[in-house]
């Protein structure tokens, strides 16, 4: 069964590549073209910047958690490198566990009232009259993406620690 979830971890994580490829493909088309309009053609198309700001925000959120996922987020390990391996590994697990914390309730089940309430609301962009409930969906998408990876880098670090337990 663990096999078969990181199988599909591994599979969402390849997903969650791929889309911020396109994104940010799509924002470097949308910013050209916006360059292009208004030097070139000396008039500047007016969704280009409302669109490069929506195709951002993805790209930020979404980027964030591949970041998280690889693991090349920022940390400070000084104090951490001085405890020993048992307390790096409880210490580990305690921080994914506040993380997934953080991911569940504000961005997943925050990001989601966000998107709620603006569906709501009718809010919409100004230029391209978009809802912007559907720009707002990054929040709770990159939440997912970060409370999946925290659950399982808590299961490998429990399993690792209850096995050197069991092995000493």
């Amino acid at each position: 069964m663990l096999s078969s979830l990181l199988k599909l971890n591994k599979l969402l994580i390849k997903l969650l590549e791929i889309t911020v490829i396109l994104v940010i493909g799509f924002l470097v088309i949308d910013v050209l073209w916006g360059v292009f309009s208004r030097y070139v053609l000396k008039n500047q198309s007016p969704w280009t910047e409302e669109l490069a700001t929506m195709l951002l925000i993805w790209v930020s959120l979404l980027g964030a958690a591949i970041g998280f996922i690889r693991k090349s987020h920022l940390g400070v390990d000084y104090f951490v490198n001085k405890m020993s391996q048992k307390k790096q590994a409880i210490g580990e697990i305690v921080v994914y566990i506040l993380i997934a914390v953080f991911a569940s309730f504000a961005m997943i089940y925050g990001g989601t009232r966000l998107v709620a309430l603006t569906l709501k609301l009718g809010q919409v962009s100004p230029a391209m009259q978009l809802k912007m409930g559907y720009v707002y969906m990054a929040v709770p998408i990159s939440g997912f993406f970060i409370l999946v990876f925290s659950i399982e880098t808590i299961i490998k670090n429990v399993t690792n620690l209850l096995n050197k337990s069991n092995n000493q």
